[in-house]
Order: structure tokens, then sequence, then C-alpha cells
């Protein structure tokens, strides 16, 4: 058998035929009950698999769910979406500074989703790609390890606080952009009622303490 260590990746898990305990079923129910969510795990608990899995069910990669539980249970044509997904663990955040990697991250999902985008500003560039990625549907949005320029920078606080600031104007734009979610996912190590950047989006299951 093949374990799947240190693999994030839900294609690469099983197109490498390495071992996966199935949890696509619990995947369904949790999806079948909001959408609007957030998860606070430490790192290494498997938050970038649980939505490496999600963009590939709403990609519509059945084959990828081959003898997994969902394969006959979700649908397949009616539940594909355009997937925002923003990896703030990223190398391009950590390099370039927060400001830049954010634009850098933007502008390679526009690429990506075929979106052109005019706005400069990072918030309204935000807005722009979820509203032109729905098109006449709607966007799934993951957000992975929301908190990371946040955590990364303890040991210099000014900088925390300064990537604090820049994430929460960010973030503000998911209230009015309601209208294009189909799903929001976001995960990180801090529990998000403690960063206070989220202040503006007040429907958000929060499922840190879900015994599910």
């Amino acid at each position: 058998m093949k374990y799947p260590i240190g693999i994030q990746d839900f294609r690469k898990l099983r197109e490498g035929g390495f071992v996966y305990v199935d949890k696509t079923q619990h995947i369904f129910n949790l999806l079948q009950g909001g959408n609007y969510f957030f998860l606070s795990r430490p790192r290494r608990f498997g938050k970038s698999l649980l939505l490496s899995t999600m963009n590939e069910l709403y990609c519509g990669s059945r084959d990828l769910f081959d003898g997994l539980w969902i394969q006959d249970q979700w649908d397949w044509e009616q539940l594909q979406r355009p997937v925002i997904w923003l990896k703030f663990a990223s190398q391009g955040i950590r390099t370039m500074g927060l400001l830049a990697g954010l634009q850098h991250m933007l502008d390679s999902e526009a690429k990506r989703l075929n979106v052109v985008l005019t706005e400069q500003d990072f918030s309204l560039k935000f807005r722009e790609l979820i509203k032109k990625a729905a098109g006449d549907s709607k966007v799934v949005l993951l957000i992975d390890e929301y908190d990371k320029p946040i955590i990364d920078n303890l040991d210099h606080i000014p900088l925390a606080e300064a990537n604090r600031d820049v994430l929460k104007s960010f973030y503000s734009v998911l209230k009015d952009s309601d209208p294009y979610i189909e799903l929001l996912f976001i995960t990180g190590v801090s529990a998000f009622s403690k960063v206070s950047i989220f202040s503006d989006l007040n429907n958000l299951s929060n499922l840190t303490l879900s015994i599910h």
C-alpha cells in the first residue's frame, strides 16, 4: 500500500494510487447544510486536501471519485461551477509580500478561468474576479490558510497588524459578492473571531468545534 504522506492534492492522491479513507459522504452531508463555512485546524490536519477534494467535485472530475461513496450521489452536471481557489501558503505570498502576492494570486486565477480583469486595486479586483467568473452562474470560492500572512509574522507585530488590515479590506468584498457565490469555504489556523478580519461577514458557519 502507498500512503499519502504529505500529499495535499486529491487528484495526485487518486491518480497515484495512494490509500484514501473515503470521507466523501461527510463532505456531501456538509455541503447540503449550508453555503458559508469556516474551519480552523493546525497545519497538516488535512485542510488543504479537503479543499482540493471540493475543487475536484465542483470541477466535475467524476473519474477521480470512482468507487467512492459520492460518485453516484453527486449531480455532476448541475453542480459544476467555476472555482476560485486562493492559497495563502503559496510561494508568491511569501516572496513578494502580501500586496504583490494578492495581485499575483488574483491575476493567476483570472488567467486560469479566462477572465479579463481591469481593476487595479486588490479589493476591487477580487470583487471583479468573483463577478466575472460567476457569469450566469455562481462561483465556488475556496480560501486556504486565510491567516498565514498574519501567523507568519507574529514575531514582527507591526507587519502582522499591517497584513491584518490588508486582509480585512480584501475579505470585506465577500459580503457584497454574496449573489455570485455558491459556496465559500475558508480554512486557517487561528479562529476568525480572534483575528477580527471578518467583521462584515456574519453568516459563516464555524465548523471548528463540530463533532461531525
